[in-house]
């Protein structure tokens, strides 16, 4: 195990689909956000072309490998991750599915060409790049959580430019963004069609947003039942439960 693994990092479980993923505490681990995106956007199961941008370490190139069939293409912009996201594809062999390259998601298009794929996810960062200001955060950490290379509009431009006529692209960010998000998507001709609220527990405000748009789309905008995450119990709810350890035999 020891010649996949650099410095600190760690090989951690993708309990769901019997998978493995290589994580570091001061580098970059994967949220709770990447799993719900992985498991809230639709995918053709058979074939079919995917991207995934900002893909950190590949956890969400993995997670879909689980669910469909077709070549998924993982854009990262930090060469550290980028390494990272390709030994857990490695390790699990799955280099025939998946492909983890450095490319900066602004000019991804002209490299991946235009208009060929059918799904894009990403899970951007959230904060604009002016919130970027604690020193204490590390470089990568602060890369992949602030619009310090990427904001919001020029990925969800390069998202629609990928996609061919009648892709989906999915992602997930924060509820106050939400109109942002809209204005940006019918900018760029993506119309929302599904869209879903993540609360920390009942009775609390939304902390995520899930949201799905199909490239030159009817209007037809669904509000899908909430997500809690947590129970009154302070336990995981039984969807999520199921989304990060597979359904219980």
């Amino acid at each position: 195990m020891e010649q996949w693994l650099k410095e600190d990092e760690r090989l951690d479980y993708l309990l769901a689909e019997e998978l493995r993923i290589i994580q570091s505490p001061s580098v970059f681990s994967f949220s709770l956000d990447a799993v719900l995106l992985a498991k809230f956007v639709n995918v053709p199961y058979q074939r079919g072309k995917l991207v995934d941008l900002c893909a950190g370490n590949g956890a969400i190139p993995l997670f879909l490998s689980a669910r469909t069939k077709g070549h998924i293409t993982g854009v990262e912009l930090q060469n550290r991750l980028v390494d990272m996201a390709q030994r857990s594809v490695h390790y699990n062999k799955l280099e025939q599915q998946i492909e983890i390259m450095q490319g900066d998601v602004k000019t991804i298009a002209s490299v991946l060409g235009a208009e060929k794929y059918d799904v894009v996810t990403c899970n951007p960062p959230y904060f604009p790049a002016h919130e970027a200001s604690d020193k204490n955060l590390k470089e990568h950490v602060a890369i992949a959580r602030h619009e310090i290379h990427l904001t919001l509009d020029q990925m969800i431009f390069s998202a629609s430019k990928l996609l061919k006529q009648g892709g989906k692209a999915a992602f997930v960010h924060r509820p106050s963004r939400l109109l942002d998000i809209i204005t940006a998507m019918r900018a760029n001709r993506l119309e929302p069609k599904r869209i879903r609220f993540v609360y920390p527990k009942a009775g609390k405000e939304a902390n995520t947003l899930l949201i799905e748009g199909i490239k030159d789309g009817k209007p037809d905008l669904k509000i899908l039942p909430p997500l809690y995450v947590y129970g009154e119990d302070g336990e995981y709810t039984d969807e999520v439960r199921e989304m990060l350890y597979g359904k219980e035999q």
